[in-house]
């Protein structure tokens, strides 16, 4: 055996073909399922998109590198499942952008973690979040409660989104910052417009219990407490699976 490799070594242009071919192989098993993802990718027609608060939450969720320990990707094993919640769909990831399935866990997966802590909560442990897990090594973001929230560029963040898939109405474009501000606003007209472009369900309070400024903590926990929620798609395909 080894002799023919050593031989097949000694021809460069024979060997060069032979990891071309391999290389397509792996290509080929890889490539071939996206002929098909229309019929293996669920459909959930009620999934809405993130408001611009929550983008921009979720900007800052990747530029502060949070993906780097949390993942973002419930696996079908028993203990994950039971840990975390329904293990998590390809459509839940349908506007997402880069998607942050991740792999490495030195924090828990987030995948679920939207309404299980409360706001007050989530601000407090990335404040400091030995405060409220001890043994917790992640570093602490209370710079994020000073930090006033950038809006002028939320309608390009948007308009960008949309050109790769995302269905952003030029009325939610146009609405952008004011729908920002009208998120931590509920008292406010500005109120309004969030619900009636991103629908009734959709949380509008103050995230991080300032109401005179937009900060970036408000769109971090906005993104936090929206993840797992956009659809229930997975909660759907649990029960029938039980049933």
């Amino acid at each position: 055996m080894f002799g023919l490799h050593y031989w097949l070594e000694s021809k460069t242009v024979g060997f060069a073909l032979c990891i071309i071919i391999v290389a397509s192989i792996g290509g080929v098993v890889e490539i071939a399922p996206l002929f098909t993802i229309h019929q293996t990718v669920e459909d959930s027609p009620e999934m809405r998109v993130y408001t611009p608060l929550e983008q921009a939450g979720r900007n800052i969720y990747v530029r502060e590198g949070c993906y780097a320990c949390h993942s973002q990707m419930i696996r079908t094993l028993r203990d994950e499942v039971e840990r975390y919640g329904p293990y998590s769909l390809a459509v839940e990831s349908k506007y997402d952008h880069p998607m942050l399935w991740g792999s490495k866990r030195t924090g828990p997966d987030l995948a679920r973690v939207g309404g299980k802590y409360s706001d007050e909560w989530h601000v407090a442990h990335l404040v400091n979040p030995r405060d409220v897990v001890p043994e917790s090594v992640m570093p602490a973001y209370a710079r994020l409660l000073r930090n006033e929230l950038r809006t002028d560029d939320l309608a390009s963040h948007l308009k960008a989104l949309r050109a790769v898939g995302v269905p952003y109405t030029d009325d939610m474009i146009a609405n952008a910052r004011a729908d920002a501000y009208g998120q931590v606003s509920p008292d406010s007209p500005l109120a309004e417009g969030v619900s009636k472009r991103y629908g009734d369900a959709t949380t509008v309070r103050v995230f991080d219990r300032n109401p005179d400024q937009l900060t970036e903590m408000d769109a971090l926990v906005a993104y936090l407490q929206i993840l797992g929620r956009l659809t229930d798609a997975a909660h759907k395909s649990t029960a029938q699976a039980g049933e």
